[in-house]
């Protein structure tokens, strides 16, 4: 059975602990694009969740696929754009979990005729 689109999309910790920061941060990830798909990071689903508090952040992130040629830099403009977004040290938790198109926002996928 095939997933829905966007079925795999966590809440991050901070929309409830911090709601106001994380639209603002979801606002500046969504300036990092993937340049194999076209699509930016919150639209694929790689931030998979986001720790706050008063002195720090923490992301929890994955890539489309583990050996990503770009993955070094998307995961390093990632906390820029967060520390940017946040005012505080960001830093990112690289996960290993597989990606796959649930993960990804409803819609998006529709024009490749995948779903």
């Amino acid at each position: 059975m095939e997933e829905k689109p966007g079925s795999n999309r966590p809440i991050w910790l901070s929309e409830t602990t911090h709601p106001e920061l994380s639209t603002e941060l979801k606002t500046k990830l969504s300036e990092i694009v993937d340049p194999e798909i076209g699509f930016n990071i919150i639209q694929l689903g790689l931030v998979r969740n986001v720790t706050l508090d008063d002195e720090r952040a923490i992301i929890k992130m994955i890539l489309t696929t583990p050996f990503c040629p770009y993955g070094p830099s998307m995961l390093e403009e990632t906390r820029v754009k967060a520390e940017e977004a946040l005012g505080r040290p960001t830093s990112i938790d690289f996960g290993v979990d597989p990606w796959d198109f649930s993960m990804v926002e409803e819609g998006l996928m529709d024009d490749w005729g995948l779903y």
